[in-house]
């Protein structure tokens, strides 16, 4: 029997505290899960602006944070509760740095020019909060770049700190596409040493990449699915670091994410108009009808809603969508698309919505509610990503008995299996390449399946409601891989 463990997990974003996307619902679900296993877990974030501090508890007494030629600075700390949990939540409030109306870039979506002294202080404010709290982890788990330096810390001005020198590392990889890259001189900034300027650890092409550096120094890296960890060490999903992931790939693992099924759920969900489930499927209709009166769209039920939610980005697939719409609203379905993000995305299917207004429609912006309704009302769920770490929608899609339609990279891969019409198997439909051609021909032969072989579609439904990717078996697999690495450090310390 293991004992318990102390973990330090500190993240950018943590839902329902600041979300850009599922870094944030990861953050906010996996300490909870690992609380209950047995685990003690605080998680630290910083307080941006938009998070209302009349709200939180003050922890008295300032937080000092070196940073090298910067200074000691001052950081004020705020404590709350991860929702329906004991897992404490803290805060970093530093008004220089997180007073701001975005989380990593200005309104006009420009990156601030300062990420990597922010994002660095984040990760050394954490290692102060525990020594404040006198919290000695056994793991710390970091995520993203945003605080991939915690393991190059951990390993150089921490080694011999004795509240931290028995901690294994984790990092866990969300999205390599973004790597924070930044100028040199943030190594006097971390107070590393620049023995570890060289292209094994920090340097890349004259620069600090604090994701680099982290996956050289953790004792184990994840990331959020098997298949995403596989790709990373290719060319074409390694974004420059995959012969530097290959070097590491003994440490490597791949752990699916988990959803929240108290909130992603069509039997308990309150935001859809009518509850159903498995063995009652009527409220499923009903929320069709709902879905087509709120976009304006004729209420057939007749033909299936192809539902789309998501970020207008090319990562999420908006070129290949854009590249086939004239096919796709030929076919006989009708399409609904809720997202935000590339302007000219925004406009070019604005306006195929209102050139085909009988058969598209489209919502620019986010609405958490509209999302629930668009998984409930659809029939089919379009996500063809061109590359995807994990994807949640497409698990949404699954307990909500609407089909998806993806691209077979990543966590869509490991989750989507392709329907076979001889043996009626799958849970969804699959294409391999990254085309136009591909997108419209796949997504005519899931409109054909529903039209015309409603009794295959409606077995592939039930296999989908039945299936469950919950945050249980994810910590799980986590808590083995904490193990190992604390079993690992041991073993290399003997040598």
């Amino acid at each position: 029997m293991h004992r318990p463990l102390n973990i330090l997990f500190t993240a950018s974003e943590v839902v329902p505290f600041a979300k850009t996307g599922g870094l944030a619902d990861v953050a906010g679900a996996l300490p909870k899960a690992l609380e209950k296993l047995g685990h003690n877990v605080i998680v630290v974030m910083p307080r941006y602006y938009s998070i209302d501090k009349s709200k939180l508890e003050h922890v008295p007494g300032p937080l000092g944070v070196p940073m090298g030629p910067m200074g000691e600075l001052w950081a004020g700390v705020y404590k709350d509760r991860l929702p329906n949990s004991d897992v404490p939540i803290y805060f970093i409030d530093y008004e220089a740095f997180f007073g701001r109306s975005g989380l990593y870039a200005d309104d006009n979506g420009f990156s601030y020019p300062d990420n990597g002294e922010r994002f660095v202080f984040l990760s050394k404010a954490a290692f102060a909060l525990c020594k404040k709290l006198g919290f000695k982890p056994d793991i710390i788990h970091a995520h993203d770049w945003h605080t991939a330096a915690q393991p190059v810390l951990k390993n150089t001005r921490y080694a011999f700190d004795s509240d931290f020198a028995d901690a294994s590392t984790i990092l866990t990889i969300h999205n390599l596409q973004h790597q924070g890259v930044f100028f040199k001189g943030l190594m006097d900034v971390m107070e590393v040493g620049w023995e570890h300027f060289n292209p094994y650890e920090l340097e890349a092409m004259d620069g600090v990449n604090l994701l680099k550096g982290g996956i050289a120094h953790a004792d184990a890296v994840t990331t959020v699915s098997r298949k995403y960890a596989h790709e990373i060490q290719t060319p074409e999903f390694g974004f420059g670091l995959d012969g530097h992931i290959r070097a590491h790939a003994g440490k490597l693992y791949g752990i699916l994410n988990g959803v929240d099924y108290d909130e992603w759920s069509p039997a308990t969900d309150k935001l859809i108009a009518k509850n159903y489930d498995i063995g009652d499927m009527e409220g499923k209709a009903a929320c069709k009808k709902a879905l087509q009166r709120r976009f304006g769209l004729p209420e057939r039920d007749d033909v299936p809603i192809v539902g789309f939610v998501g970020r207008f980005a090319e990562q999420k697939g908006i070129g290949l969508i854009a590249g086939a719409i004239e096919g796709l609203v030929h076919l006989n379905a009708q399409f609904v698309m809720l997202g935000t993000g590339e302007k000219w995305a925004e406009g070019f299917f604005s306006d195929v919505a209102a050139r085909y207004p009988d058969r598209f429609a489209c919502y620019v912006g986010y609405s958490n509610e509209l999302a629930h309704q668009i998984e409930a009302g659809s029939d089919l769920f379009l996500m063809p990503s061109l590359f995807e770490p994990c994807g949640l929608n497409q698990i949404y899609s699954l307990r909500y008995g609407t089909l998806p339609i993806v691209r077979a990279t990543g966590g869509l891969d490991d989750t989507i299996q392709n329907y076979d019409p001889a043996t009626k198997e799958g849970n969804g439909f699959k294409f391999e390449m990254a085309t136009h051609d591909a997108l419209y021909h796949t997504t005519k032969w899931a409109v054909d399946t529903w039209l015309y072989e409603p009794e295959a579609y409606a077995i592939m439904q039930k296999r989908a409601m039945e299936a469950r990717f919950d945050w249980q078996k994810a910590a799980k697999a986590y808590e083995d891989v904490y193990y190992h690495a604390i079993y690992t450090k041991r073993v290399r310390g003997y040598q």
